[in-house]
């Protein structure tokens, strides 16, 4: 499909969803955005949902400015995915040893390595400008410099909610690996610190929402978020690479016979800001769960735990500022999902999965999210799927 104009708001928000199927808050939250001066235009994608601030499942681009809200606590939050030498057959009848080898190379939840992972002694990782990532810590807020202890033991952990890792097959038999998350605790801390920074500031005092606050341009606190915002948004990306190489460990001890090799990872932020310019003005661009699908840029949409993901190459649709939806999308929350599903539910809609199938992962049921087909038949015109993959392996946080 292509989009549709939602009418009466400031600037044009184009949905590539049926406003008729989104959610009234959700709506509200889109208007509340365009009332924003910095505001140049709003791509809503077919994923959307209520948010914090704004809607995840939304592109907002602005002059010389950024909500950090609207970016949200989980600083470049995102995918990876690596497609494998292995073949289905390869994998073993009983799956159940190796996933808890990777739940034993990976810790998941609030857990976190005994020790920094050293990225030298992981096969294949690289490693240049690793010395300067960490310097440049030395510059992010105060209030949070005495967290680089637990962030350097949370480099290469999960995390919880719906991140995760995945074993999967797609429908031409390869084996891939993928995996869902970001900047962990130390990106919740600094964005929390900085939308507690931008709700002071005077400019954002008549907000129709106060989780609408931005920083602008030319100023130290504009500065400061900016530093601290990048410099988050790479440690999810070598957080993600990390778990990878981790992931890949594994593979060639267990299915060492096979002899497993590695084509190159396809990676993307789905929660971060990129500057990028469209019609000749710089912008600001927040992609709060969307991606980038730039023309012939590769990237990664997941469903849920028990029905799938695609790996797609963008179409470069400037309509919708080069970005695509980030996976299923809730339909449901999680508390609203515990109250109608059960453990038996969740075991019947993961059949065929290795995973988790217990009450502690309820709120991740397939039956929470949006079918993902739909979601991608809405956005024909933003990607074009390059492979489907179903997973046979899930380790949810």
């Amino acid at each position: 499909m292509s989009y549709t104009e939602v009418p009466g708001a400031r600037v044009l928000i184009r949905m590539w969803a049926d406003p008729a199927t989104v959610e009234p808050v959700a709506l509200r939250q889109l208007q509340n955005v365009t009332t924003l001066p910095w505001v140049q235009g709003l791509a809503v994608m077919p994923d959307v949902h209520f948010g914090k601030g704004a809607t995840v499942g939304s592109v907002i681009a602005m002059r010389g400015a950024v909500c950090p809200a609207a970016v949200g606590v989980d600083i470049g939050c995102g995918m990876s995915a690596v497609r494998t030498s292995l073949r289905a057959e390869d994998l073993p009848g009983d799956l159940s040893r190796l996933r808890r080898k990777i739940e034993d190379a990976i810790p998941v939840g609030f857990a976190m390595h005994d020790d920094p992972v050293d990225p030298v002694r992981l096969h294949g990782l690289p490693t240049a400008g690793w010395d300067d990532f960490w310097g440049r810590f030395q510059g992010v807020a105060e209030a949070v410099k005495f967290r680089q202890g637990r962030a350097l033991k949370q480099m290469g952990t999960l995390g919880s909610g719906n991140h995760f890792v995945e074993l999967c097959v797609d429908m031409s038999g390869s084996v891939w690996l993928m995996l869902h998350s970001g900047s962990r605790n130390i990106g919740k801390e600094l964005a929390e610190y900085h939308i507690g920074q931008a709700q002071k500031l005077s400019h954002n005092q008549n907000l129709v929402d106060r989780d609408l606050a931005v920083f602008i341009a030319d100023t130290p606190q504009m500065a400061a978020y900016r530093h601290d915002l990048f410099w988050a948004q790479e440690y999810a990306r070598h957080n993600r690479e990390i778990m990878m190489a981790l992931f890949k460990d594994v593979i060639r001890k267990e299915l060492k016979k096979a002899k497993p090799t590695f084509e190159p990872e396809i990676s993307c932020h789905h929660n971060y800001v990129a500057e990028e310019r469209y019609e000749g003005v710089d912008l600001l661009v927040t992609r709060k769960g969307a991606i980038r699908a730039g023309g012939g840029e590769y990237g990664i949409i997941p469903g849920s735990m028990g029905t799938g993901s695609y790996i797609v190459r963008g179409l470069g649709n400037e309509d919708s500022f080069n970005s695509a939806s980030h996976g299923a999308g809730r339909r449901m929350s999680r508390n609203a999902a515990k109250k109608r599903f059960s453990a038996e539910d969740l075991a019947h809609q993961t059949r065929g999965v290795e995973c988790r199938k217990d009450s502690g992962v309820v709120d991740e049921i397939p039956a929470a999210y949006k079918p993902i087909e739909q979601v991608m038949e809405q956005q024909r015109d933003l990607v074009e799927v390059v492979a489907h993959l179903k997973q046979v392996i899930c380790v949810k946080g």
